[in-house]
């Protein structure tokens, strides 16, 4: 398997990386075709393959890539683009897909935040739900807090590591 870089590699190596970090994934709550088809995008040197291509490397179905594709798009962790001067779709994995699947859950917290009051002030404050949900309020306004924090510190420290903003 040659990769966009040039560098010859060993596609059983590949395959043994792309299936054990797909199964740290799935054991991490990812679905199973998701997390192999997130896994071979992040194992190409381009970060980017068409349907064609990730169907033949993990030997699943056009539908099977659509599915994992459909969910990996709307959790942030990959996006879709044609491929110039044709119809065909190429999917890519983003340098930055970890910060973009943080952010996005961060945008859920919040609406979970929303819900959350609106459970304490219809359960009320002093009963033992009230006060549960209140604490699990608070819970994820220490989380959302923290994630900022982290979030800006990783940008610096990506910035000093890898020379980019």
């Amino acid at each position: 398997m040659a990769e966009a870089s040039g560098t010859a590699r060993d596609p059983e190596a590949v395959s043994r990386f792309v299936e054990h970090f797909a199964a740290q994934l799935v054991e991490a709550g990812l679905a199973r075709m998701p997390a192999r088809v997130f896994a071979a995008l992040l194992a190409s040197d381009a970060g980017v393959l068409t349907s064609a291509e990730l169907g033949e490397q993990l030997k699943i179905s056009p539908a099977a890539v659509s599915g994992a594709v459909r969910y990996l798009s709307q959790v942030h962790m990959v996006s879709r683009e044609r491929e110039p001067g044709s119809r065909r779709e190429r999917y890519r994995v983003h340098g930055d897909q970890w910060y973009e699947a943080l952010t996005n859950r961060e945008a859920i917290i919040k609406r979970w935040e929303d819900a959350l009051r609106e459970g304490v002030t219809s359960l009320g404050a002093h009963t033992p739900a009230g006060r549960r949900l209140e604490e699990t309020l608070a819970f994820f306004e220490f989380v959302e807090k923290e994630v900022e924090t982290m979030m800006d510190r990783w940008r610096a420290h990506r910035e000093k590591r890898f020379g980019r903003g």
